[in-house]
Parts: C-alpha cells; sequence; structure tokens
C-alpha cells in the first residue's frame, strides 16, 4: 500500500491562529489549519467499514524503540515534565498535563497514551487492508501527531469514536484536535464519513 503525505505542513501557525491552541505538549506534525482544511477536502467520503476481523492484537503496538524504552514510555518522556525514568525506562516520576481535560498528573498509571485515530476506527476506514507492518507503524507513529498523553478515564470514554461522536471536554483543544485528526487520516489515506468531515470541518472552524 502506497501511502502518501496530502498537504500537510510543518510550519508555525500563523499569528492569527494560535488563540485556541492549549498550550500543552504535543506531538509533533501538527498541520496548520489552513493545511489541515486543505486535506479535509482532499479526504475520500465513504460509508464506515464493517468492523469484522478486527483485533488489537493486528496493530502490535508499544514495540520497543530504543534500549529498553518502549513507544509508551517515549511518549511519556516526551510529554512529561521533569520525568524521571528508572532503569528499565519506567517512568517513575513526572507532571504530565492532559491536552484533552486540562488536568494534570503525577503519576504515570493515571495517563493513556491514545491513538488520535483510533486502531479499530482506522480499521474501519482502510487499515484492514494493510499488512501487519503497515499497522504496526500507524499504532507506533512517533512522527505524525498519532500518539498523546493523555487522561486515562477521558480516553476510555473517547474509546473508538470518530469527531462526530465524541470530542475532547476541554474545547479550547478542539483546533489542534482536529488538526491532528486530518493530519493522520490525510498522511495514511483513511477515509471519513460525511458525518465525520462536518465534525472535523466545524472544529476547524474554531481556530
Amino acid at each position: 500500500m502506497a501511502i502518501a503525505i496530502i498537504g500537510l505542513s510543518h510550519a508555525a501557525p500563523a499569528p492569527d491562529r494560535i488563540m485556541n491552541r492549549a498550550p500543552f505538549p504535543s506531538p509533533t506534525g501538527i498541520p496548520k489549519a489552513s493545511s489541515a482544511e486543505d486535506t479535509l477536502t482532499k479526504l475520500a467520503i465513504a460509508a464506515m467499514g464493517s468492523e469484522d476481523g478486527y483485533s488489537r492484537d493486528k496493530f502490535p503496538h508499544w514495540i520497543t524503540q530504543s534500549g529498553t524504552c518502549n513507544t509508551r514510555e517515549v511518549v511519556l518522556k516526551r510529554d512529561g515534565t521533569n520525568v524521571v525514568q528508572s532503569a528499565q525506562c519506567e517512568a517513575t516520576s513526572g507532571t504530565w498535563k492532559s491536552p484533552y481535560d486540562s488536568k494534570t498528573w503525577t503519576d504515570a498509571e493515571d495517563i493513556q497514551i491514545d491513538h488520535m485515530v483510533p486502531l479499530a476506527n482506522a480499521w474501519r476506514s482502510g487499515a484492514s487492508r494493510w499488512t501487519t507492518d503497515q499497522r504496526r507503524d500507524f499504532a507506533n507513529d512517533l512522527v505524525r501527531p498519532q500518539l498523546w498523553a493523555v487522561t486515562g478515564s477521558v480516553n476510555g470514554n473517547k474509546s473508538d469514536s470518530s469527531p462526530d461522536e465524541w470530542k475532547p471536554p476541554l474545547s479550547s483543544f478542539h483546533c489542534t484536535y482536529a488538526e491532528a485528526w486530518v493530519a493522520v487520516k490525510g498522511y495514511y489515506n483513511l477515509t471519513i464519513t460525511s458525518a465525520e468531515k462536518g465534525a472535523l470541518s466545524d472544529m476547524l472552524a474554531t481556530c
């Protein structure tokens, strides 16, 4: 499967687009709102596919990134403040501010690493046709804005919902959330539904 980047930009946001961005640590690859809007127009619209055959095991995740550090620990280190790790790379202390609800945590057990585009959603919008290696890359992507350290209970509420079904409780983060969602779906050539497109368009209008 050929994966192509569609209309993404890593340039800094224009001054008039900064107002609604929450001041949280975040992944790389978040496009400007104007670029996300352009990408959104290019995403293929299709009804949500079947979940037949889906399993999280088909998206090998939290793979080893370096030494004893897996993907989860890398994101915890990246998105936290003053994070201390054990010899096994486990986060033993630090502070994390969740961009989804603005809550601050000092125990890594309270943090989950959210897949911006959930694995099940990806399966239903094109990933069912990928190889296991491609799904592994998607589930551990540290380059695109796919992985976020967030409040565990909030991530549980999101589950595998798309933006027309669930939005972060913190409304000031809706702009960045939509930018990131569109960036990931655009890079991986995943489809969106009409309702999903409408919700994303509304969220980008808040930027």
